[in-house]
């Protein structure tokens, strides 16, 4: 169908509800919920893996614990495998820790051609930059009130 110049009253609406692609909610929800399960279940077996073999301390397990999840998401984006795993899952692969690794790491490998500094430096942190930006002034703001409220 061709985009019209103008419509009558009512008309766009009814053109935008038959053009637009049918989304399926709760199949995508299930699909995010187990997605991103999975990868906090495999983030726990690493927490139990460093208390239980390693003998490490609680600040020792959550270090070892991220470090290698997100040296996981980073080589699982450079596999090109991380991606496909975001199409199928959308926001399940994003929100842990994995999905900050694959913010960094994605854009830097696609900048990676224009060099060390001006590609794979400047451009690392195109996305996972606004979010620690506002991510520590929203934990500041958020220090500052419970300063002042106690507790």
């Amino acid at each position: 169908m061709k985009i019209k110049d103008t419509f009558r009253p009512g008309e766009y609406g009814a053109y935008v509800k038959k053009e637009m692609p049918k989304s399926e909610i709760p199949v995508n929800l299930l699909k995010a919920f187990w997605v991103g399960g999975a990868i906090c279940v495999v983030g726990e077996a690493f927490r139990q893996l460093a208390k239980d073999v390693m003998g490490l301390d609680e600040v020792g397990v959550a270090a070892f614990a991220s470090i290698v999840m997100i040296a996981l998401g980073a080589f699982l984006t450079s596999l090109g495998i991380y991606d496909v795993i975001g199409k199928y899952a959308g926001g399940g692969s994003i929100v842990p820790i994995t999905g900050f690794a694959n913010s960094i790491v994605a854009p830097a490998m696609e900048y990676r051609r224009e060099g060390f500094v001006l590609g794979v430096g400047a451009q690392m942190f195109t996305v996972a930059g606004p979010v620690l930006v506002y991510g520590i002034a929203a934990s500041l703001f958020a220090g500052i009130i419970y300063f002042f409220i106690g507790g």
